[in-house]
């Protein structure tokens, strides 16, 4: 078994890797919402929601990998087929076919719904003392609850 910083039981690495792998899908599903909000928005707030969009994308391109490293860390396996992640996560695939204020909302709640994720997967990781898990779960949580700020900014 790899070392972490904690040793882990088989249920508990089992349950830690299943929270995080679903928090990977979630990830890697509202990557791809992202970009493509991000190619197909329009309207007159169009620069600020395609930066916007693309600021999501990049951040949550480089988190997949991240979370992904970590599931290796604990010596899971790390799942990493799309058709595997759209069928384990909570958030939808788009197919980009709405107004600005629409695609807004629908990222707004991936957001909330990747925070909620990973507070949960981060509560998890603390009950079994695996504070290196739970750190990067506060810390992933922390950003997605901070781009549900921003896109709830957009629709007031």
């Amino acid at each position: 078994m790899t070392q972490t910083a904690v040793a882990l039981s088989q249920d508990a690495q089992a349950a830690i890797a299943d929270a995080l792998n679903q928090s990977v899908a979630e990830t890697t599903v509202t990557t791809m919402m992202a970009q493509n909000f991000h190619w197909n928005v329009t309207g007159m707030a169009f620069g600020p929601l395609h930066q916007l969009f693309q600021d999501i994308y990049e951040d949550h391109f480089q988190a997949q990998d991240d979370l992904a490293e970590r599931i290796k860390a604990i010596d899971a396996h790390a799942e990493g087929t799309l058709a595997g992640m759209l069928k384990r996560s909570k958030v939808t695939e788009h197919d980009g076919h709405a107004d600005a204020k629409t695609m807004i909302e629908t990222m707004k709640v991936a957001q909330e719904t990747l925070a909620a994720t990973l507070a949960g997967c981060g509560e998890l990781a603390a009950e079994h003392g695996d504070t290196l898990t739970e750190d990067l779960c506060i810390a992933r949580g922390q950003t997605h609850e901070k781009f549900a700020w921003f896109l709830r900014a957009h629709l007031r």
